[in-house]
């Protein structure tokens, strides 16, 4: 069976030529982030994207109990006032002395001085809606966001085939969104559970009878564990996968360097090869399509990466 090969929506790909190529070199399907659009604002992406594909497949990526900075667009660095940073109110609230702060997938990382104050341990230039974590800590947050309910109320309308729950905890996040969509007539989307943090790893055997698909989301994951043990969780939530008979998707930093470069690196290729010999129903990108310099090529070494993979015979 062919790997499906998903990339995701964006400026980059905005124009109907270069999602043509896209298809034409090996994409199956479309991410689209709506973490800050709706699905009206989105018609543009999806209307091209279906007269370029014979077989359009559409997930919609959900806020869910997803944490993100507001507007920002700041460079990062010395000491500042936490409330320089348009952060969540829950996170805000959750703050303690001696806490760290994970921003932007763990690019920048912030230390707590006082419950005011924090020193910039990797500092840069924070731009909006990027990821935040507070380490080691679980914030409570809603399942589906009303933001969320509304996006999945119009699923059907706009040709959505599964939805991306974030940050699953427990079956009961799955049943809750499969309600909301049974509610609105979209029985036939698929559910796609996104494992992004410990409680999500330690609650497969709960999870997986809810979800169709799940997805291994390494950034999220790798802001709550240290990094050396990512590469073991991942092999754990695949290993649940193939007992449970479930497909999975991997996804996150495939090929990070081509959002600037033509050519991915060897470690790029080699991670893509292991994740499809290891059983990945699918393989995704995200800001190397949506913000990339080189969408079409980052599909192209993909789809053929994946394809030379399902050749081997070993």
């Amino acid at each position: 069976m062919s790997t499906e090969i998903f990339a995701t929506f964006g400026p980059a790909c905005r124009d109907e030529e270069v999602l043509r190529n896209m298809v034409s070199e090996g994409l199956t399907g479309m991410r689209l982030n709506l973490s800050h659009m709706t699905l009206p604002q989105a018609a543009d992406y999806l209307n091209a994207y279906r007269r370029v594909s014979s077989d359009p497949k559409i997930l919609i990526d959900m806020q869910g109990p997803e944490l993100r900075v507001g507007k920002a667009d700041i460079e990062l660095n010395g000491t500042l006032d936490i409330n320089s940073i348009d952060l969540p109110a829950e996170v805000i609230k959750s703050l303690e002395t001696g806490d760290e702060i994970l921003l932007d997938d763990g690019r920048l990382l912030l230390h707590m001085t006082d419950p005011h104050n924090a020193e910039v341990i990797r500092g840069g230039f924070l731009k909006s809606h990027k990821s935040v974590k507070i380490k080691n800590k679980n914030i409570d947050m809603p399942v589906l966001t009303a933001h969320d309910v509304e996006n999945i109320r119009l699923a059907s309308d706009y040709g959505v085939t599964a939805v991306m729950q974030p940050f699953v905890r427990s079956g009961d996040d799955l049943k809750k969104v499969r309600g909301i969509l049974d509610e609105n007539g979209a029985e036939h989307i698929k559910i796609f559970a996104k494992i992004e943090n410990r409680q999500g790893v330690e609650n497969l055997s709960d999870i997986l009878p809810y979800a169709d698909a799940l997805v291994i989301a390494r950034g999220d994951l790798g802001n709550d564990m240290p990094l050396w043990e990512l590469p073991a969780v991942q092999k754990h939530i695949e290993a649940a996968c193939h007992k449970a008979g479930k497909p999975y998707i991997v996804v996150t930093q495939m090929l990070a360097s081509m959002e600037h470069s033509p050519v991915p690196t060897r470690a790029e290729v080699s991670d893509i090869f292991h994740a499809v010999y290891h059983g990945a129903w699918g393989v995704m990108i995200t800001g190397e399509s949506a913000v990339g310099k080189y969408p079409v090529e980052a599909v192209k070494y993909l789809s053929k990466t994946a394809k030379a993979c399902e050749k081997c015979d070993f």
